[in-house]
């Protein structure tokens, strides 16, 4: 995992960590429910790209599935790469407009 350090005045919280890499360290060897009471409720903002949805045909998907065990990744996953490898193929021989989109 990339090392990332926080930077925000209110921390360091609960774990006193300094990077994600250490929150996560930490949450993975302790329970919130330890903690409880020295949280307080906060708000925030999620923005998210919204996903669409691609339906695959049963078959066709136990083949996704079973490649993307063996890659040890998400069925999802390996499915996008593939299809922005090949839509990058498709870009390079003419077949399609460049996306505009980042990624």
């Amino acid at each position: 995992m990339q090392e990332t350090t926080i930077k925000n005045a209110l921390l360091p919280g609960i774990s006193k960590a300094h990077t994600l890499d250490e929150i996560a360290d930490f949450w993975d060897t302790h329970s919130l429910a330890d903690y409880w009471e020295q949280t307080e409720e906060v708000e925030f903002e999620v923005r998210a790209r919204r996903r669409r949805r691609i339906t695959l045909a049963p078959e066709l998907y136990e083949r996704v599935e079973m490649q993307a065990r063996i890659r040890g990744v998400l069925p999802e996953t390996l499915v996008n790469l593939w299809l922005a490898e090949r839509l990058q193929v498709a870009v390079q021989a003419g077949e399609a407009a460049p996306s505009s989109a980042p990624g």
